[in-house]
């Protein structure tokens, strides 16, 4: 209990912090979740590589985020070194995980400053949203497996609960004049979109062996453990938004 409350006011926290502050907080997560990845795929245990990797990132993420799309640049250090550390058989889905948690960490505080912290909150709660029901009506629903193979537990009702949920949130908010009409088809997307990102990582874990992306959690694993559903409907929020698709939420 006390570890998930952490979560969630750090979470919250991110969410509504001064922007500079916020930033900060970001790179510290970047640099964790790409240390956990790292730590993940590399062949052998390699301590010292796989921190320095991690170290890179939340800089590079720094400079991302400070100095301006230049500073976009620095990420290419930390997603080369540590493309290089992992199995070759997971070198493709290493860059491919990085750079969804590249665009996932800088959409975040782009979002924010774009459209407002009432549009973050509402991609935010959609993950959250999609979670509790898929968890809550998967149990008490059952049936097919969405996807047995990589995530034997998920089941295609709680898959679909998250699916609806996110559209009667949209209803909502559009009712309620806080949306336009498009966050009822845009919701449930972005709610697939961190389905698909919780099955990354599942299919990573399974190809390694791992139960957890870490420990550094108590009870819960570790952070990609915890955002990697984020990181989907994130990213995917960020693209649309970039594209000039996303609903205004607020």
């Amino acid at each position: 209990m006390g570890s998930a409350l952490i979560i969630l006011v750090a979470g919250t926290a991110l969410l509504v912090l001064p922007i500079p502050v916020a930033a900060a907080g970001l790179c510290a997560l970047f640099a964790a979740l790409v240390w956990e990845l790292t730590r993940l795929v590399v062949p052998v245990p390699a301590h010292r590589k796989v921190v320095g990797v991690g170290l890179t990132a939340g800089l590079a993420m720094a400079a991302t985020l400070f100095a301006g799309s230049w500073g976009t640049l620095a990420l290419i250090v930390p997603l080369a070194l540590g493309t290089r550390a992992a199995r070759r058989g997971l070198r493709v889905a290493y860059v491919a995980f990085s750079l969804l948690m590249v665009l996932a960490v800088w959409g975040i505080l782009w979002v924010r400053v774009t459209f407002g912290i009432g549009e973050a909150l509402w991609i935010v709660g959609l993950v959250v949203l999609s979670d509790v029901l898929g968890y809550f009506v998967g149990r008490s629903v059952g049936g097919p497996k969405f996807w047995p193979a990589i995530s034997p537990k998920k089941t295609w009702s709680g898959t679909a609960a998250g699916w609806v949920g996110a559209a009667l949130l949209g209803v909502l908010l559009v009712i309620f004049g806080r949306a336009g009409s498009g966050a009822i088809v845009i919701g449930p997307l972005l709610v697939l979109a961190g389905q698909m990102g919780d099955i990354a990582e599942s299919w990573i874990k399974r190809r390694v062996g791992a139960k957890d992306s870490s420990r550094l959690i108590p009870g819960h694993g570790g952070l990609m453990d915890r955002f990697d559903a984020m990181s989907g409907s994130l990213a995917t929020a960020t693209l649309l938004g970039l594209a000039g698709w996303l609903p205004v939420v607020g």
